[in-house]
């Protein structure tokens, strides 16, 4: 369970830090060059040039992640210097065409735009996603993505992905997976990071030959909902779905952790095969990953969340497919519990910005199905998925954790879509279960909010008074309505907040009642000489100009 943090973290830096130097964050590695034929089998470059002329695209944007920046001048001279020696042709092209009539041939053809190539250097959400943004600042027609992808369905630009291909030496993995699994019958699927997933075929045939006869070698598949997410799976697991719960998972390099949340209810039993790239003939005894610690922390955070009375949708992408349906979805069902949500859009994540928004309760994170999970202490407040936010907002009696976990959004809005005209969840409120007899529509009863049992946190065991600060403010509403025909005076309820422009806003209420610090110039009062009977102040003419010289009021001189 997330340790609570007693403050909000200090954001300004101590003032015996500010001439200090900063240290790198990470050690020094020393890259080894590569050869101009080892980098194009690295970065698959006849594949990369290969796609481009046959889908015919002038202006592509190379992604790379950190990592691989030091070798992206020298991949695009590749590329480009390929691009050059072979003019993009018809992918059906053959040489019955080069002997056809030269009266068929166009001029404009030979006149025809040159590819050119765009190395990506903006900040994006994530190492994994396609930057479809920074794309488009260059009006790029394809991305070429390097590196590890989550494989998320893009929105707008065709992707050419390419992984990378990483050493492995195959004798000490067959070694290591015999003495994982001594009897041959067992039922194991091989899988592997997308950098390694070129090693796999290999691995099969090799444990073949030493007998095994239960093996499914996966391929990569662009599909996040899939039972392994993008990746195949045996044909009597796609017939039923629950006997993937018969096979083994052999993986080889260190998964995501979002991956391992959501396989650790789905197959058997997981072993990961660790890779040593600086020592890759090194033996290693794969792992027995159990997620049930981490599961029991994601538990914990989304029982504290269950009181939140404001939660913050964070957008933590703009490239993958369907988020604004997500953002809605996640909207909605926020606004069916009573609670209220604001929705920020932060570029790359740290503390620090979180830490800015103090009066929000929790995060739902909006983001591709890898970087939607953030599991980390340093945060002010949790940060959860939309598919954690549903067993949240549910109330303690119809709050089942199975351990079951999924991070792909796509398949939350399926559920919904299947699932439509029912309530996806039960909020706190109760229902008007006569008006749902009766086909009405569905709404909360909310007309006697005090009427509701009390609250508690069920970490703390303390009362909660405001969890639900929209419902109680439409009840009051309908009061002081009724109250307005009559002469008599309206008590304000107890738990008002704020309210602008006619609607509600626990934010502005929070800045209200509970920030003592609201900005520059808030921490003193500003007091004008009273130069009239209305007490306000003279307007006279400010400075105007440029730094450089600027004039005060009437005055020729310049300052």
């Amino acid at each position: 369970m997330a340790e609570e943090i007693g403050a909000a973290p200090i954001l300004s830096t101590p003032d015996t830090h500010i001439l200090g130097a900063t240290a790198s964050s990470s050690p020094k590695t020393t890259r080894r060059r590569l050869s101009d034929e080892k980098l194009s089998v690295v970065y698959d470059i006849e594949r990369t040039l290969g796609e481009i002329r046959e889908g015919r695209w002038k202006r592509i944007a190379l992604q790379f992640p950190d990592d691989m920046l030091p070798d992206a001048p020298r991949v695009s001279q590749l590329l480009s210097r390929g691009l050059q020696n072979h003019p993009q042709q018809n992918g059906n092209a053959d040489l019955d065409h080069l002997t056809e009539s030269v009266s068929h041939l166009r001029i404009e053809s030979a006149r025809e735009e040159a590819a050119r190539l765009y190395i990506l250097a903006d900040t994006s959400y994530g190492a994994c996603c396609v930057d479809e943004v920074a794309a488009e600042h260059i009006n790029a027609d394809v991305v070429v993505h390097y590196g590890r992808a989550c494989l998320s369905p893009t929105a707008r630009l065709p992707v050419i992905y390419v992984f990378t291909r990483r050493p492995l030496l195959l004798e000490p993995l067959v070694l290591a997976f015999k003495e994982t699994y001594p009897d041959i019958s067992t039922k194991i699927i091989i899988t592997a990071d997308v950098t390694y997933a070129d090693h796999i075929l290999a691995v099969y045939n090799r444990l073949l030959e030493e007998g095994y006869s239960s093996l499914f070698a996966t391929s990569v598949i662009y599909d996040p909902s899939s039972a392994i997410p993008n990746r195949t799976i045996p044909g009597s697991v796609a017939d039923d779905p629950v006997s993937l719960k018969t096979w083994q998972l052999f993986h080889i390099s260190k998964p995501p952790t979002a991956l391992l949340l959501t396989l650790s209810s789905r197959v058997a039993g997981i072993h990961i095969y660790p890779t040593i790239e600086s020592r890759p003939d090194t033996a290693v005894n794969p792992l027995l990953v159990s997620s049930a610690a981490a599961l029991q922390r994601r538990y914990g955070i989304l029982i504290s969340l269950s009181r939140v009375p404001i939660f913050g949708i964070l957008i933590n992408t703009l490239s993958v497919k369907n988020y604004l349906h997500i953002v809605d979805h996640v909207k909605e069902q926020i606004d069916a519990a009573g609670k209220k949500s604001y929705t920020f859009v932060v570029g790359k994540l740290n503390e620090a910005k979180m830490a800015n928004f103090s009066e929000i309760g929790g995060w739902v994170v909006i983001g591709c199905w890898e970087s939607s999970l953030i599991d980390s202490k340093e945060f002010w407040k949790p940060l959860i998925t939309p598919f954690e936010l549903e067993i949240a907002l549910r109330d303690d009696a119809n709050r089942i954790w199975t351990g079951a976990w999924q991070g792909d959004y796509q398949t939350v809005l399926n559920t919904e879509e299947a699932g439509k005209g029912k309530p996806s969840f039960e909020t706190v409120a109760n229902y008007d279960e006569d008006n749902i007899a009766a086909g009405g529509k569905i709404e909360a009863n909310t007309s006697n909010p005090e009427s509701e049992p009390p609250e508690f946190d069920l970490r703390t065991g303390r009362y909660v008074s405001n969890t639900r600060p929209m419902q109680q403010f439409e009840a009051h509403v309908r009061s002081t309505a009724s109250a307005a025909t009559t002469n008599s005076l309206v008590k304000r309820a107890r738990g008002d907040v704020a309210v602008i422009g006619g609607a509600i806003s626990p934010g502005a209420e929070y800045l209200r009642s509970q920030r003592t610090w609201r900005g520059l110039g808030s921490d003193f009062d500003i007091r004008y000489e009273e130069d009239d009977e209305s007490g306000g102040a003279i307007v006279v003419e400010g400075r105007k100009g440029i730094a450089k010289g600027y004039i005060v009021g009437d005055s020729n001189k310049r300052h």
